[in-house]
């Protein structure tokens, strides 16, 4: 269960970063890829990001975890596509990515290109 303050602190400016502030995304990149989300977005308060920002840490950070037991598993110590791809498939969580990273018909890991770039 989360903290009470955690949320608080994420928006005072707490936390452990070399730069100004807990972020470590930049944050101009988060709101141009928020703004590109939809039409309809016009205006983003400057909290919102930072929030943004936090949540794609922890998201990166719990699939790295994951993907990195796949790792482990294998008796490995070079985290690779093939284990992220794992972690996906094995993760409910996760199912939303499972169309952007799948298995080849040769046992190998492909990125869906179209994908991305018609998200882009």
């Amino acid at each position: 269960m989360r903290q009470a303050g955690a949320y608080s602190g994420i928006l005072s400016g707490g936390g452990v970063s070399g730069r100004t502030g807990p972020h470590l995304l930049p944050l101009a990149r988060i709101k141009k890829i928020m703004k590109k989300s939809s039409v309809d977005v016009k205006m983003i308060s400057g909290e919102a990001p930072l929030v943004f920002s936090k949540a794609c840490e922890l998201f990166i950070e719990e699939l790295t975890k994951r993907s990195w037991n796949t790792t482990i598993q294998g008796k490995r110590r070079t985290l690779h596509k093939e284990d992220v791809a794992s972690a996906v498939a094995t993760t409910d969580v996760f199912d939303f990515l499972i169309d952007l990273v799948h298995p080849n018909a040769s046992g190998d890991v492909d990125l869906d290109e179209e994908h991305v770039l018609e998200k882009k």
